[in-house]
């Protein structure tokens, strides 16, 4: 249960410091601030999940602790969330890709037999409602754009697509989790992903990409190295001043 929970908050903490980057720095006003939206709502929803871990594991370790004392190869999220912002398109997809299987995750374990699991679950989805939204709709406008908008939502689509696979295929853990009615079947969530995203890439006049070799190792610690070096800025203060508080 606590791997369990690490990969639940890894993949939210990590993608909610890749999308903070964006602060001051989005294409307009409004976007920049309905991405720094989107980022504490993950947040936010990284420390309902690193919470409950350290309760789970009883070493007496934070929400904190977790975040800011372990190294790479002891987070558990997936390499997609971890891939650099590049330009507002490889953000998108990005977000959106990550949206779909969260969403319908989050659609199942609103009903987990693990009830505090449920309870942050029942939460989250509200706010992963509103963020499918928004990355959905701008894949339609970025890729039934103009013609520069659509080729770099494509090249975007293309970029990310081998790092999608690994969200979606279950290991032990995830097995054993599902069988035990904690977390969803991952072939199903990946029938209702598959469906979803063909769809929203059709409306947008984008290819789906035809490859199927994919990404892995990500939810077992083997990371590129852009976790590191996104590590070593979110954690320096921390790591500096251990303990330090505001």
């Amino acid at each position: 249960m606590f791997e369990y929970l690490l990969r639940l908050g890894d993949n939210t903490l990590v993608l909610s410091q890749r999308i903070g980057e964006w602060c001051g720095h989005g294409p307009v006003l409004e976007q920049d601030i309905a991405l720094t939206n989107i980022a504490l709502d993950l947040l936010g929803q990284a420390r309902m999940y690193l919470s409950y871990a350290g309760e789970f594991e009883g070493k007496g370790r934070s929400e904190d602790d977790i975040a800011y004392f372990r190294d790479a190869h002891q987070f558990r999220n997936g390499l997609l969330v971890e891939r650099p912002n590049g330009d507002f398109a490889q953000t998108i997809a990005r977000q959106f890709f990550f949206d779909v299987f969260n969403y319908y995750q989050l659609e199942f374990l609103c009903n987990s037999q693990d009830i505090r699991l449920a309870e942050i679950a029942q939460k989250a989805f509200k706010e992963v409602t509103y963020h499918l939204r928004f990355s959905s709709e701008w894949v339609l406008r970025l890729g039934d754009g103009t013609e520069t908008s659509h080729d770099k939502m494509q090249a975007a689509v293309n970029s990310l697509w081998p790092f999608t696979g690994e969200l979606m295929t279950p290991d032990a853990l995830d097995t054993e989790m599902a069988k035990q009615g904690i977390a969803p079947n991952l072939l199903e969530i990946k029938s209702l992903w598959d469906k979803k995203v063909a769809e929203i890439l059709e409306e947008a006049t984008l290819d789906l990409p035809e490859g199927t070799w994919m990404q892995s190792g990500g939810k077992e610690g083997r990371h590129s190295e852009h976790l590191g070096f996104m590590l070593a800025e979110m954690q320096h203060i921390q790591r500096t001043y251990p303990g330090n508080v505001w």
